[in-house]
C-alpha cells in the first residue's frame, strides 16, 4: 500500500536510540521539523534496557525515559516506530527523497490503550527478545514496561490466529488485515544514528554459549540487574540458584581478528566493572572475578571507578580464556593462560558472563540510491574528518551520530549527536546565504 504526503520535513533522523533522540531534540528545539524512523517497536535504543551507567551508577532508564517522552511529545518531531528507511536518494542540494515503510503491528495504534488484556489471554509463549531470551513473552505483547509508544504488537510468525486477543480487546484495536504502508517524503538533510550490534558469542564455540545455560552475555546480566528485570534477583538461568562465584570474560568478540573484529569496543571493560559492583551490591557474599587482557579505563572518572571495584573486592586476573567446560552440577571450569605467570590454569565458577563487543550496524548503506555511503575498514560509517568535523560523511548533507561511526559510550554518543545536529542545522541554513 502506497501513501504519498506533501507536508515536508527538514530532517530525517534514522534511529531512535540516545544519539537519535539527542539530535532530534536539538533540531526540533531550533524549530526544524524532524522525522525520526526507528526499526524497533519502541524508541530508546539499548540504553533504555540498561541497569545503570558508569562511572556514576546513575539509573539508565531514569536518564533516558524523560528524553524518550520529550521526543514522543515534541510538536516538531514525528516518530515512526517499527518502520524502515528503504531508500535515500539525493536529488540536489538540500533535497533528499526518502522512502519509508511502516510495517504492520496488526494493532491499530491510535486505539490501543496498552491495557495488556490481549497478552493475558494469548496461549502462545515464545522467547522474549527484550529480556534477551531469559524469559518468555506472548505472541501478542507490549515490548517492555516502559516502552514508548506503549502499544501492543502481534508476532504473526508465532501467532496461531486463535482470535482470543481480538475478542477481549476493549478498544477493538486488533486488526489482522493490516498491510505495510509505504510513504515518500522530501527532506533537506539526513542524520544517521543507527547505533551498533552486539557480537554473537556463538561464533566462539569454545566458550560454550548456547550450550551451557550458565554461560550468559553481558546484556543478559544487564537485564538481571535492571529495575525492569525478568527475575527478582540475580539468578543462574540454568537452575535458578543465586550465584556465589561469578566470572567475566572480557574482550569476547573484541580485539580478536579470528572473529573479524580486531578493534577495541571501548565500553566492555567499564560496563563489566559496573556490573561487578552491582552484583556485589545485590549478592554481598558473592565473589566476582574479571579475566582481562588490558583494562582500558580512559575516560573521566573511569580509573577511580576501576580502583573502587578493586577496593570492593573484585578480583582482576590478567588472563586469556582458552575454553569453558561444564560440570554436572552446572558449574563451569575456565581454562586460561595466566599472562603474568605464563602458566595455564583452571578455575571454577558457577556463572560466567561474556563481555561481548560492539559491531557495526551497516544496514543503512543499502538504502542509499545513486550515491555510495562510505564505510571504514570495520563497516562503521566513515567519518570524512574525524578530528575537526566528525559528523561529516562522504555525502554532503548526510551526517552521522553516535555509535554508527564507531564504538563509543553514552556521553560520547550524546556529544556526537550534538555535533551532528549542529552540522545539520548549519547545512540547512546555508541555502539562504
Amino acid at each position: 500500500m502506497n501513501k504519498e504526503t506533501k507536508d515536508p520535513y527538514d530532517v530525517l533522523v534514522v534511529g531512535g536510540g540516545i544519539a537519535g533522540e539527542e539530535a532530534s531534540l536539538n533540531l526540533a528545539n531550533m524549530g526544524y521539523k524532524v522525522l525520526m524512523v526507528e526499526k524497533d517497536y519502541s524508541i530508546g535504543g539499548k540504553m533504555i534496557l540498561l541497569s545503570k551507567v558508569f562511572p556514576t551508577l546513575d539509573c539508565a532508564a531514569c536518564i533516558t525515559t524523560p528524553k524518550v517522552s520529550e521526543v514522543a511529545r515534541h510538536p516538531n518531531i514525528t516518530v515512526y516506530t517499527y518502520s524502515e528507511v528503504k531508500e535515500i536518494r539525493k536529488q540536489g542540494e538540500k533535497n533528499f527523497f526518502i522512502r519509508v515503510v511502516k510495517k504492520p503491528r496488526y494493532v491499530i495504534e491510535n486505539l490501543c490503550t496498552g491495557c495488556e488484556e490481549c497478552e493475558h489471554v494469548c496461549p502462545v509463549v515464545v522467547k522474549d527478545q527484550y529480556q534477551y531470551d531469559l524469559v518468555g513473552r506472548k505472541a501478542v505483547f507490549i515490548p517492555f514496561s516502559i516502552a514508548n509508544p506503549r502499544i501492543a504488537a502481534i508476532d504473526l510468525e508465532n501467532c496461531v490466529l486463535c482470535g482470543l486477543c481480538e475478542k477481549v480487546c476493549p478498544a477493538d484495536a486488533i486488526d489482522f488485515t493490516q498491510q505495510p504502508v509505504e510513504e515518500t517524503w522530501q527532506v533537506k538533510t539526513v542524520i544517521l544514528a543507527t547505533g551498533f550490534k552486539l557480537f554473537d558469542p556463538l561464533k566462539i564455540p569454545r566458550y560454550g554459549y548456547g550450550k551451557y545455560p550458565n554461560v550468559i552475555t553481558s546484556m543478559q546480566m544487564e537485564r538481571e540487574l535492571a529495575p525492569t528485570r525478568p527475575y527478582n534477583n540475580v539468578l543462574r538461568p540454568g537452575d535458578g540458584k543465586m550465584p556465589d562465584n561469578v566470572a567475566y570474560v572480557l574482550c569476547t568478540g573484541s580485539r580478536d581478528a579470528t572473529v573479524g573484529n580486531p578493534i577495541c569496543s571501548q565500553v566492555c571493560c567499564m560496563y563489566s566493572i559496573k556490573q561487578a559492583q552491582l552484583i556485589m551490591g545485590a549478592l554481598p557474599m558473592a565473589d566476582v572475578t574479571i579475566y582481562y587482557l588490558h583494562i582500558r579505563a580512559f575516560g573521566k572518572g573511569f580509573c577511580e571507578f576501576y580502583q573502587q571495584a578493586k577496593g570492593m573486592g573484585v578480583e582482576f586476573v590478567k588472563g586469556k580464556i582458552g575454553r569453558i567446560k561444564e560440570k554436572k552440577n552446572g558449574n563451569l571450569i575456565l581454562r586460561y593462560e595466566d599472562i603474568e605467570s605464563g602458566k595455564v590454569k583452571e578455575a571454577e565458577h558457577d556463572l560466567v558472563i561474556l563481555s561481548v563487543g560492539v559491531l557495526a550496524n551497516d544496514e543503512i548503506k543499502a538504502a542509499f540510491n545513486g550515491q555510495n555511503l562510505a564505510l571504514d575498514d570495520f563497516r562503521f560509517i566513515r567519518q570524512k574528518d574525524e578530528l575537526s568535523n566528525p559528523a561529516l560523511t562522504n555525502i554532503e548533507g548526510v551526517f552521522v551520530a553516535g555509535a554508527a561511526s564507531g564504538p563509543m559510550d553514552i556521553p560520547d554518543s550524546i556529544m556526537s549527536a550534538g555535533a551532528a545536529s549542529s552540522e545539520a542545522a548549519s547545512y540547512i541554513t546555508q541555502k539562504n546565504e
